[in-house]
């Protein structure tokens, strides 16, 4: 067996993984990219410009995914979210809460980087508070009730809970195959619904929903296969590297935010390693901070009074405790996890979909109660 440096492919899988990142964070500040304007659009102006862009990353994050699961590269199995578990509770209850609470905050764990990068110091607040509460939800008290309640209602699938695992039960044929043929088809069909309109043809909506969908594939390419090891000459395992989920990885933004912080709070402990999560995190900020400082358009920005200030801090706490609890957001469920296919993300964004909704219908309320 050819000796390997897991050391050495650690830095190369980071750097790549940070690069990416980098990359998205500039085209997601270009682009005004964000789902929860994309719902708000529809439902203020009837506008479908920016989810045509947010199904256009879609489509090509699930077409790049399954074409690497066809050729071999990949498998879905090897992922958080086509695991045999398909915890739809979850995925509904703490959906729903992420999409409520995303309105709160002035939008997903993405948009936050995205605003920090640009100046926002609400959204740096939003970011402490949201990655607290998730960090709660992983390991602290709000984790023993997450465990305890919804987690505990699931369907076990013997074979995985991705739809390629699903059918290959079903008919028997090659799971890789499958993948290819149903991912590719369904990715085709975002392409083309996201398309067919002249708005989801703008410069910006092909930028943001191809460039940002290739990213989610790029990543999976560099945790999946750059950064796979078959077996670990330290420990005669299979490895992904620098991941903290010990399997292949693309874009998220709740956990990863608790991961951060935690890593900032314990520098000094070795064990305190620098993951794919991390990287990325930081690598948002700093992309969308190099686009705004490029184009002069960073500006410092604060709260307004009292009620935004605590409309945010709510919306941070219902982004981080139900971000866990789905086991994502807009980009790591409605991006990577629906590439994989996986049941579990097909609820779950459907669930912040209906919770965004819910939480615009609660702002225009409150707009009418006080005109």
């Amino acid at each position: 067996m050819q000796d390997i440096d897991i050391a050495a492919l650690g830095r190369t899988v980071l750097w790549a993984s940070f690069a990416l990142a980098v990359i998205f964070g500039a085209i997601a500040q270009r682009t005004h990219f964000c789902t929860m304007g994309a719902v708000s659009d529809i439902m203020t102006m009837g506008d479908w410009s920016r989810m045509r862009m947010w199904v256009t990353a879609m489509g090509v994050a699930m077409i790049g995914f399954n074409a690497m699961v066809g050729l071999g590269w990949l498998e879905a199995a090897d992922t958080i979210y086509a695991g045999p578990r398909f915890i739809w509770l979850s995925a509904l209850v703490g959906g729903a809460m992420f999409g409520f609470g995303m309105v709160l905050a002035s939008g997903c764990g993405s948009k936050t980087l995205v605003r920090i990068g640009g100046g926002n110091l609400k959204s740096l607040v939003v970011f402490f508070v949201l990655g607290f509460a998730a960090f709660a939800t992983l390991r602290g008290i709000t984790a023993v009730l997450r465990v305890a309640t919804v987690d505990a209602v699931a369907v076990d699938f013997p074979g995985g809970q991705d739809l390629p695992s699903l059918l290959a039960a079903a008919t028997g044929m090659a799971k890789n195959t499958l993948a290819a043929v149903v991912g590719i088809g369904l990715g085709a069909a975002l392409l083309v619904w996201a398309l067919m309109r002249r708005e989801g043809r703008s410069a910006d909506n092909l930028l943001g929903g191809l460039g940002l969908g290739a990213i989610i594939a790029a990543l999976w390419w560099v945790s999946g296969r750059l950064g796979h090891v078959a077996e670990d000459p330290n420990t005669l395992e299979e490895v992904f590297v620098a991941t903290n989920s010990r399997g292949m990885e693309s874009l998220t933004f709740v956990a990863p935010m608790a991961l951060t912080i935690d890593w900032l709070i314990f520098f000094s402990d070795k064990s305190k390693v620098l993951t794919i999560a991390i990287v990325t995190t930081v690598g948002v900020v700093v992309g969308s901070a190099l686009y705004a400082l490029a184009t002069r358009s960073f500006r410092w920005e604060g709260f307004r009074d009292a009620g935004d200030t605590a409309h945010h801090l709510v919306g941070a706490v219902l982004m981080g405790v139900g971000g866990v609890t789905a086991m994502g957001c807009t980009i790591g469920q409605g991006l990577s996890g629906l590439s994989t296919l996986s049941l579990t993300s097909f609820v779950a964004i459907a669930a912040i979909i209906g919770g965004a909704v819910a939480g615009l219908k609660y702002q225009f309320w409150l707009i009418e109660r006080s005109a």
